[in-house]
């Protein structure tokens, strides 16, 4: 397969950075090497950081209307992964190296150009940081030194008012699995999720000697798991709701009786109202557990993503787009899945959509996930982009846009 010249550069950018993963907060040698192409396309670019290792540089003069296009610079921790760096444990499966250069091919495109200076809105690239919900612990070490006050990128750069002056956002997705033809994917709602932890408490005593004397916080939690189990039944389907209680910190031996486990869940729903029901039974699910084995139990609950409801207006554009293109062969459509993302977050206060793009072998955050389509990846969807943003240039209804404040997500959250 042939590229061009502009696409094989591309190509070798994103193979660079799949080389190189990175973790949230941490990808510092990503962001060197996407400013480095960027400063070669335009020596002039003016570009503006934020947390970290975040940054964005706008198209064109300011206008009363303002869209971004987010690309997401992290890695996902998946040391088993085959292409996995072994300092750092992080590996690209979640596809976010061909997010990044896609970004760079379209502004590339775009400013070689000049098509954005007809565009009647204002263009700004984003480069997020920190989407995957992992390697917590560095995160809570970043807040309690109050470098950042979210674990996730985008509520952080919303914190920071990175998207004040943004009227709403395009990002884009690789899509899991294989597909015979060249697909696009709009409309996939995404779950939202909280995490957390249930810390149980016993009273230990010798295992052979004394065990009559205990309270067995091992046992407490497999009763916890069991009632997780039986209750699943009584879950509505159409939320979606996935629970997965693993056991994150406990300090046992086979001589005593554990008086101390810790379990962790995320709870991922499609809505915010279901997913505070839930909550409540887990919850109670908990205390019923700690309460029948004389045992007590302490719960914590970190706010994960809000839900993602894509914007059906603005994906109109990318579906008028496609019945005008002649290279990508099929599109999916509606299909939501438990999934999640922080621009369920950022859609909160601005609309926004995600496009899917095949392309891929592999298990989507499995051990073989790697790109096998560059012509697609790195050459057709780009340009396929710049067709969407030529049907929303001068066709964009403001009407039919929102805007909600940082300070409303914040109030939501604190409800949540």
């Amino acid at each position: 397969m042939v590229l061009s010249n502009d696409n094989n550069q591309i190509k070798k950018l994103a193979d660079d950075i799949y080389q190189n993963p990175e973790l949230g907060y941490k990808e510092t040698k990503t962001k060197a090497t996407v400013i480095k192409f960027l400063k070669q396309i335009n020596p002039n670019i003016d570009l503006e950081y934020f947390s970290t290792t975040g940054f964005r540089t706008r198209l064109g003069d300011a206008k009363s209307l303002h869209i971004a296009f987010i690309a997401e610079l992290d890695a996902v921790y998946a040391p088993t992964h085959f292409k996995a760096d072994p300092s750092n444990g992080a590996a690209h499966n979640c596809g976010h190296y061909t997010q990044v250069a896609i970004a760079l091919a379209l502004y590339q495109e775009l400013f070689q150009t000049k098509a954005y200076e007809s565009f009647d809105y204002q263009l700004s690239f984003i480069f997020v940081p920190a989407e995957e919900y992992l390697d917590l612990g560095y995160r809570e070490q970043l807040r309690h030194e109050k470098t950042i006050h979210h674990y996730g990128g985008k509520p952080e750069a919303m914190r920071l008012g990175v998207f004040d002056d943004i009227d709403a956002a395009i990002c884009v997705h690789a899509i899991g699995g294989e597909f015979e033809k060249r697909t696009i994917e709009i409309n996939c709602d995404l779950a939202g999720f909280l995490y957390k932890k249930y810390d149980f408490q016993g009273e230990a005593s010798h295992a052979g000697f004394d065990p009559f004397s205990s309270v067995n916080a091992y046992n407490i939690s497999t009763l916890f798991n069991t009632a997780i189990g039986l209750s699943r039944q009584q879950l509505d389907e159409k939320e979606m709701v996935r629970i997965n209680p693993i056991i994150i910190d406990s300090d046992m031996s086979t001589n005593v009786i554990p008086n101390r486990i810790t379990v962790g869940t995320d709870l991922r729903t499609q809505s915010i109202t279901y997913m505070q029901e839930v909550a409540k039974r887990l919850d109670n699910a908990a205390y019923g557990s700690a309460q029948a084995l004389n045992g007590k139990v302490a719960i914590n609950t970190e706010m994960g993503y809000l839900p993602f409801k894509q914007d059906r207006y603005l994906s109109s554009f990318v579906a008028d787009a496609f019945n005008k293109n002649d290279q990508i062969e099929a599109i999916l459509n509606n299909n939501a899945i438990s999934a999640a993302g922080d621009i369920g977050d950022l859609s909160y206060m601005i609309p926004c959509i995600q496009i899917g793009y095949s392309g891929f072998t592999g298990t989507i955050h499995g051990d073989d996930f790697i790109d096998i389509d560059p012509e697609f990846i790195y050459g057709i969807f780009p340009k396929f982009l710049n067709q969407v943003l030529q049907e929303m240039n001068g066709h964009i209804d403001r009407n039919k846009l929102y805007k909600k404040s940082y300070t409303d997500y914040l109030q939501l959250i604190n409800q949540i």
